[in-house]
């Protein structure tokens, strides 16, 4: 989720602020950077349950220990429930995930060396306690109950307003993890290509990086269950977003759909106040219920705008969010492939040939199969691992012709290696796991985090 937001601002004049709020992540190229966020589940090494926030093995104490590192504590009430250090922030999610949202760099091997750090300060800290930390889209055995709700007001409104929406919400805050990659954009029809190809093929990120086949202890028939999740927690903003792919989309449109997205909050003083299922429109108005009177600034435009969770978001730069969290090498193939397939313009045209000719009806068949079959869903006759090999391939052009060379001389391309093999093989981490719970491990969770823990 968002850092704490900052509340204040001047007043919203008009609804021309709105669109001009996107309009101002335009950048031009030689700007362009790439942030990556990554979630974790923390759990107790002697108990194997999730962390609390209280206690010598709990978040709390995590958080604190993290401050050794340079990272400077941001507080809610007396509790700790972020910190910042150079342009970078770590997070908490509902159920104790810790989240790294990382600073805004200029190449890959930049953000590999900012997740390994990260990896390593948390297993330092971690280690003390007797605490672990694994990357896995979906908890594999954890039920609801085992988790302890963060005290973070944002958290409070969702919790009471997501059962309202759908079945799963409740199940997305506390037992989902992902893997995101922020992109920028240089124009509106830049923004515009780049939100079709990355929707387009935000279900194949899901097949590559699927890693959450279990839940409560037994195989769900899915390899990617949290993105399962996704599908019943709020249809007001989740989702494939069609209208994306329709002739006039750009920023104002987006805004229109922004407009229609029911609020959670808004912030003021260091709290949230409750406005859930509430109109943003009637607070342009001064006729929010939860604030009457008063006009909305644009901070709580931006807020509000982290209150969507489509499949591909936009801010003031576009999120992509199809993948489940994994392993270190996953962390740097999300951001590798689509730097590679969007920051190059021949490898962005590329991919938009691909994917152009693409109806409604199999933005939703590959939204809804993926989940389930991963990368053996048969999309117009062929295994999606054979788009994915064309996708890869592009993506390894894209970052070729990038030219960003580590001290070995070796440019981007090395970080597509985990995706190079998925596509070879026609099998995720999904795969690989379902295959050693059946077989070696006895249908036994002891060995997953033995074996898949940072």
């Amino acid at each position: 989720m968002s850092a704490p937001p900052s509340g204040g601002g001047a007043p919203i004049e008009n609804r021309r602020q709105l669109i001009e709020y996107f309009i101002s992540g335009n950048k031009p190229k030689a700007r362009w950077r790439m942030g990556t966020e990554h979630e974790k589940f923390g759990f107790d090494k002697a108990t194997m349950k999730p962390l609390p926030y209280e206690g010598k093995t709990g978040i709390r104490a995590m958080l604190e220990g993290m401050t050794r590192f340079g990272w400077e504590p941001v507080t809610e009430g007396n509790n700790p429930i972020a910190l910042l250090r150079n342009g970078a922030n770590i997070t908490l999610e509902p159920g104790g995930q810790l989240e790294l949202s990382g600073a805004m760099l200029e190449t890959l091997h930049e953000t590999s060396d900012e997740n390994e750090l990260h990896i390593r300060e948390v297993k330092a800290v971690a280690g003390e306690m007797g605490a672990g930390f694994i990357g896995l889209g979906f908890a594999p055995q954890w039920k609801r109950e085992d988790f302890d709700w963060m005290p973070k007001g944002r958290y409070k409104i969702m919790r009471e307003y997501m059962p309202k929406k759908g079945k799963l919400g409740i199940d997305m805050m506390l037992r989902t993890c992902t893997v995101q990659t922020n992109l920028d954009y240089e124009s509106e029809a830049d923004m515009v290509k780049k939100f079709r190809v990355s929707l387009a093929l935000q279900p194949l990120a899901t097949a590559l990086f699927a890693n959450s086949p279990f839940k409560e202890g037994k195989d769900t028939g899915y390899k990617s269950y949290r993105s399962n999740i996704w599908t019943d927690t709020d249809p007001d903003r989740c989702g494939m977003l069609p209208f994306v792919f329709e002739d006039g989309f750009g920023f104002e449109r987006y805004t229109d759909y922004m407009l229609n997205v029911p609020m959670y909050f808004v912030y003021r003083d260091g709290k949230y106040i409750d406005a859930s299922g509430q109109d943003f429109k009637d607070f342009l108005k001064g006729k929010l219920a939860a604030r009457p009177g008063e006009l909305p600034t644009i901070n709580d435009w931006a807020d509000h705008v982290t209150t969507a969770f489509p499949e591909v978001r936009l801010k003031k730069y576009l999120e992509m969010r199809g993948a489940d969290s994994g392993p270190l090498p996953m962390l740097s193939a999300l951001p590798a492939l689509w730097v590679g397939l969007l920051y190059d313009q021949g490898a962005l045209d590329a991919a938009w040939d691909l994917v152009k000719g693409w109806s409604v009806a199999d933005h939703d068949f590959l939204r809804r199969e993926t989940p389930k079959t991963g990368l053996a869903t048969k999309f117009k006759g062929r295994p999606l691992s054979e788009l994915g090999r064309e996708v890869v391939e592009i993506a390894h052009a894209g970052l070729r012709a990038r030219k960003r060379l580590d001290a070995q001389g070796r440019d981007e391309t090395i970080y597509l290696a985990p995706l190079d093999r998925a596509v070879a093989s026609g099998h995720a981490l999904a795969d690989e796991l379902l295959e050693k719970w059946k077989g070696e491990w006895k249908s036994e969770f002891a060995p997953l985090f033995r074996d898949y823990a940072y």
